[in-house]
């Protein structure tokens, strides 16, 4: 059956080729909000549509590429979902210009199996590469070069993008561009994003470079960071959030630069041989197997283990930039209950005395993470009207949900971020209070003017009153 063939048992709606609708099990990558069963519907897309299709009851649409996003502005519950990962074809791409174009179903994955080859790279990556390009577009993600090279919507060079009147549009920051400023970071409310056109990174090898430099307290990650950011394209730090007193804030950092071309090519990393991780968490583990004596355990394990590593040292850059993607469903340790992942940004100009004191509440709670991450943001300026990045210091952790304990640590958390004139990531968020989205991003009246009004989620609808408090 050729790819633009129709499929048995799919119908069509506006040229797009849709399998029924019908009920959706998918959920956050948190696994936190809980959707009911029955709640949420869904709508599979496997071509460009022309137009939107008519959901059942009227109901709300959003678009959903992989659910990478760790809280609720996947979701779309009393409303359905446009699965997109269907749209996956490149439409073209120029390996002497590095100008790529595709739908925005095509994961980061499936661009970087077709142009490392050829010398190039994403000029910006989070941290998996298990994220479609819409989804990377409407959460205008970052990397560990925000200081170099910005968000991954500075380097969009335009997108099309399917509205509820019928109407494609293709903005770009020169045309259209307040459209395309609120959809860059628009959490998919502005529409259904169709396709876009991509400048890449030209490399020379399939490797970075990496210096793991340990240090021994927040000072100290301030003062290697403030060395590293002037001549290291890539930063980031692993911080030991079980640590406290003298210690608080220790970690490792992680510096790196692409490596230039080696003697012999590097062995692709095996997920690029098979396309499937090294390892698979096959089911959601206990929920008392995480708690503050395993995971200072791991810490200190992890902590070692590196340093004993050599360093600066020559690795492939899928274990450089990816290496949570080598374990399927990772998200599966915490336990049925899931996890919540509080992600800020704070000015520089406290920033270690913010820090200081989000760590310190954290390691009293004994609510124990060993996903914790520090970096820097550049002063770059991100593209969206909602972009969560700007200049200052940045924390993320993650914490195994266990009920009204976890919730009273975040709202205090984000009660010591907004004070500071901080915000909170709305792509990692599952209980940002409104005050706290308002404060944080005064562009919100400009974005509401391009609001789509078929497209919804349960992140909007908390942030606009329209939605219960969680449980």
């Amino acid at each position: 059956m050729g790819r633009g063939s129709r499929a048995p048992g799919h119908w069509r709606g506006g040229g797009a080729v849709l399998e029924p609708p019908r009920m959706s099990s998918h959920e956050s990558w948190g696994h936190f909000p809980k959707v009911a069963a029955g709640d949420q519907g869904e709508v599979t897309l496997r071509w460009l549509p022309s137009r939107l299709p008519e959901p059942p009851h009227g109901e709300r649409l959003l678009a959903h590429g992989l659910g990478r996003s760790y809280g609720d502005s996947c979701l779309n519950p009393g409303g359905s979902l446009l699965l997109t990962s269907g749209l996956d074809r490149f439409m073209a791409f120029d390996p002497a210009t590095g100008l790529l174009s595709c739908e925005a179903g095509v994961t980061l994955d499936a661009i970087l199996r077709l142009v490392v080859p050829q010398g190039w790279f994403l000029p910006v990556t989070p941290g998996t590469k298990y994220v479609t390009i819409g989804g990377a577009i409407a959460n205008d993600v970052h990397g560990k070069n925000h200081h170099g090279a910005g968000t991954f919507g500075r380097h969009v060079r335009q997108l099309s993008l399917l509205r509820s009147d019928g109407r494609v549009h293709v903005c770009s920051p020169h045309r259209e561009s307040e459209l395309f400023a609120a959809t860059v970071a628009g959490l998919g409310l502005t529409g259904l994003i169709l396709s876009a056109e991509l400048k890449l990174q030209r490399i020379q090898s399939q490797d970075v470079i990496q210096e793991t430099v340990p240090f021994e307290d927040l000072d100290g990650f301030f003062a290697i960071n403030r060395e590293s950011v002037e001549s290291w394209p890539f930063t980031v730090a692993w911080v030991d959030c079980v640590a406290r007193g003298r210690r608080l804030g220790r970690g490792l950092y992680y510096r790196g630069r692409p490596a230039p071309p080696s003697m012999a090519p590097t062995r692709p990393a095996r997920s690029h041989l098979t396309h499937a991780p090294l390892a698979r968490v096959p089911f959601r583990l206990p929920s008392f197997s995480l708690n503050r004596l395993t995971v200072g355990a791991f810490n200190a394990l992890y902590r070692w283990s590196n340093l004993r590593k050599p360093s600066p040292s020559r690795v492939h850059y899928d274990g450089y930039f990816y290496p949570l993607d080598g374990v399927l469903h990772w998200n599966r340790i915490y336990g049925s209950g899931g996890f919540l992942q509080f992600q800020c940004v704070v000015p520089h100009s406290d920033g270690g005395a913010v820090m200081r004191d989000l760590l310190g509440r954290i390691a009293r709670s004994g609510q124990a993470s060993f996903l914790t991450v520090l970096k820097t943001f550049g002063a770059l300026q991100s593209p969206g009207l909602l972009s969560f990045p700007r200049p200052g210091v940045t924390l993320a952790l993650d914490l195994r949900h266990r009920g009204a304990s976890t919730l009273a640590l975040f709202a205090e958390l984000e009660g010591v971020v907004r004070e500071a004139g901080g915000a909170l990531y709305p792509a990692k968020d599952a209980c940002m209070t409104p005050e706290s989205f308002r404060a944080a991003y005064p562009a919100l009246p400009r974005f509401e003017k391009h609001l789509d009004p078929a497209f919804s989620s349960a992140f909007w609808r908390r942030m606009t009153g329209a939605a219960p408090a969680l449980p």
